[in-house]
């Protein structure tokens, strides 16, 4: 059988988004349906059903899906994971209450801290203790530690995180308890800081173990009853699972380091704006990923978006750093805002319209979807606008109501405010696209970039209406709305190669580092990457590898990121890795750094398959006018005008590379709309995305 096809599913907070690539042809079908908040697993299932009949493919036709999820993230933020225990060293049970002592609100005196995902009395401190060389100071007690097992088979505890302290440099007494948990409470799931995250700092290392393992029990019904769907569907090719660094791993990875999948969604679209960004010449790019319920803004340098090792979740406030969960993995860096079609308009205590965090979601939804909801959102303010069209939301298959949208606008914000409907939607359009431009810009400062210089790349089901003028709020030289772009971050998942990160905290001065033990744990980390991806059937020499250090100067308490040379190191590499920090160091900070000596932390090394093979439909330009493909006209708002103007609408699939126009116009596909204000400039390239300059 000729299986040609993969399929890249993402399960947003309000649709879940499925897009059917051809490889043979380069042809994509797009599907989209209401996410299912108690199942996501059932909109998968019904959308892929509903995509395959349209398009006549069998489910036995694929080879690939590749599947992005917010299961994750919401069960550690809803806190509905497992009932979880931690053991850890005696004495250190508290740790994770205590964390490190970092206010992030300097002045609020009321602080609230994240609370543990484990209880203090689920805390239990073993007898044992390893030194930070890694030898045994304390041999661990089975007597006490099998007292303590019983103790948790009677609490019916479900999930077990060990993290014991210095076990990154020798991990014996963890594994050891994960042996006798396995012997005597085999129903109990395990997971051992020294595999999930075997890295220095203590708090970082132990919150990380119990993230994963919280959620782990969760994570393996989800991926059990997914797989149970799809091959009810008849498919029988290979499902991975987007992980948070951009690349994708086998269900069996996933189900052993769910903590890895916590950005799974976002990174897919950071890597679609990265693929497209190199396919229109534009190799650095900001990317733009707003949707229901969230906006997304991540920085592509040099064809690939950045990544961390550090990240937080469950935040007591969402967009404050500081107040969450630490978890030490690896993920595509970019800063996230309650900012989508669901954000939810009120009247704030200082009399302005604020919009966001909350989200109205996929149930109630938005006023206008006559589901229920009553409060006014984003989406209902562009229905009144007139950006969307009522009778063409998801290409007719969702009629919106703009006498409930005007209603909930007039009733819960323009009366209170002493304005009209259309002042009070304008309010609302206005207010969430600066707060876009100003967390896009602070992303970029923050990393020594000036965001005017960067073109916005615009995606996701509310980003293209919102674009032009978010684009104008940070001064970019114009944007690009890939065809598609509703469901641009489930194409991303058919970008991401099968790829496994590790790390290794093995820590000292360069000049006193101990070189033997580093080329050890780095050709560890090889030889068990290599072991992962072939396993997911990569040929040993298609196997890409990167090695990099974390390092400071001495005395500092963080680290910048540094990529290694390849070969064995070795003390005569001391003078080139200094060199290289430096480089680093100024490129990051623009000035140098003190003249003291450096210490190396933490060894990570990447292994990656080849990225996959996209096609791209590409056709020879050819200037042409555009009015031939105008499919209408109607009144949209232009504050410019301070009023309604009727408009061009164009029919964005009869658009061919070379066709041209210029703004006001509205430009609809069935999962998202383009406005374009009267400075814009359009033209469809050869790979017929949308690229707006200004006039």
């Amino acid at each position: 059988m000729d299986r040609r096809y993969r399929v890249g599913v993402d399960i947003g907070g309000t649709f879940t988004d499925l897009v059917l690539n051809d490889d043979a042809t380069g042809e994509r079908a797009i599907g989209k349906i209401l996410t299912t908040p108690e199942d996501p697993s059932d909109a998968v299932e019904k959308g892929m059903a509903e995509l395959l009949e349209r398009e006549g493919i069998e489910a036995s036709q694929i080879r690939t899906i590749v599947h992005g999820t917010t299961l994750v993230t919401n069960a550690l933020i809803e806190r509905k994971g497992a009932r979880t225990a931690l053991l850890t060293t005696q004495g250190f049970r508290d740790a994770i209450s205590i964390g490190t002592e970092h206010r992030y609100d300097m002045y609020d005196i009321f602080i609230e801290k994240p609370e543990p995902l484990v209880p203090r009395s689920l805390r239990y401190g073993v007898r044992e203790r390893m030194l930070d060389d890694g030898s045994v100071a304390i041999r661990l007690d089975e007597d006490q530690l099998r007292q303590v097992v019983a103790e948790l088979r009677e609490r019916e505890v479900e999930a077990v995180a060990v993290s014991f302290l210095h076990s990154f440099r020798n991990p014996t007494h963890e594994r050891r308890v994960a042996r006798v948990l396995a012997e005597e409470a085999p129903g109990i799931t395990v997971s051992l800081s020294s595999d999930v995250a075997p890295e220095i700092r203590e708090y970082e290392r132990t919150s990380t173990t119990i993230a994963n393992v919280y959620v782990r029990p969760l994570v393996e019904r989800y991926l059990g009853v997914l797989k149970e769907r799809l091959t009810r569907l008849g498919f029988g090719g290979s499902l991975y699972i987007m992980l948070s660094n951009g690349g994708t791993a086998s269900v069996e990875t996933a189900r052993e380091f769910p903590i890895r999948l916590l950005e799974s969604g976002p990174a897919a679209g950071a890597l679609a704006a990265a693929f497209y960004g190199r396919k229109t010449g534009f190799s650095e790019v900001l990317s733009f990923d707003m949707g229901g319920t969230t906006a997304k803004a991540c920085l592509i340098e040099g064809g690939e978006p950045i990544t961390t090792s550090e990240f937080e979740v469950a935040r007591v406030y969402r967009f404050k750093k500081g107040s969450g969960l630490p978890v030490k993995t690896s993920v595509i860096e970019m800063i996230e805002i309650g900012a989508g079609g669901g954000s939810i308009a009120r009247v704030g205590p200082l009399g302005l319209p604020k919009v966001g965090p909350e989200s109205a979601g996929a149930d109630p939804g938005p006023a206008c979807y006559r589901r229920g909801g009553s409060e006014p959102t984003v989406t209902d303010a562009d229905l009144i606008l007139g950006y969307l069209d009522p009778n063409f939301f998801l290409g007719g298959k969702m009629h919106l109501d703009r006498e409930a949208a005007s209603r909930a606008i007039e009733e819960r914000i323009a009366r209170p405010l002493g304005l009209d409907p259309i002042e009070a939607a304008w309010g609302i359009h206005q207010v969430v696209n600066e707060n876009m431009a100003n967390a896009a810009r602070i992303h970029a400062i923050e990393r020594g970039k000036d965001p005017r210089a960067y073109p916005l790349f615009a995606f996701g089901g509310a980003g293209p209406v919102h674009a032009y003028r978010v684009a104008h709020a940070l001064g970019v030289p114009g944007f690009v709305a890939p065809l598609g772009a509703g469901a641009t971050s489930a194409f991303g998942f058919l970008c991401a190669p099968l790829s496994f990160d590790f790390a290794r905290s093995l820590y000292g001065r360069l000049d006193e580092l101990d070189w033997s033990g580093v080329n050890g744990a780095l050709e560890e980390m090889e030889v068990e990457g290599r072991e992962v991806l072939r396993a997911s059937g990569v040929a040993d020499s298609d196997i890409r590898v990167r090695r990099l250090c974390e390092m400071r100067y001495t005395g500092q308490g963080h680290e910048v990121t540094v990529e290694l040379p390849g070969g064995s190191l070795g003390p005569g590499d001391a003078d080139q890795l200094a060199t290289l920090y430096r480089k680093e160091y100024r490129r990051l900070y623009n000035r140098e750094g003190p003249d003291v000596a450096l210490e190396a932390l933490t060894w990570r090394l990447e292994v990656a398959a080849p990225p996959p093979e996209i096609r791209l439909e590409a056709e020879e330009e050819e200037e042409e006018a555009a009015s031939g493909v105008q499919k209408g006209a109607r009144e949209i708002y232009l504050p410019e005008e301070k009023g309604f103007r009727e408009v061009p609408v164009y029919d964005r699939y009869r658009l061919g590379p070379g066709a041209a126009f210029t703004g006001p116009a509205v430009i609809e596909e069935k999962e998202s709309t383009v406005i374009l204000g009267p400075e814009g400039r359009a033209k469809i390239d050869a790979t017929r995305n949308l690229i707006v300059r200004w006039s």
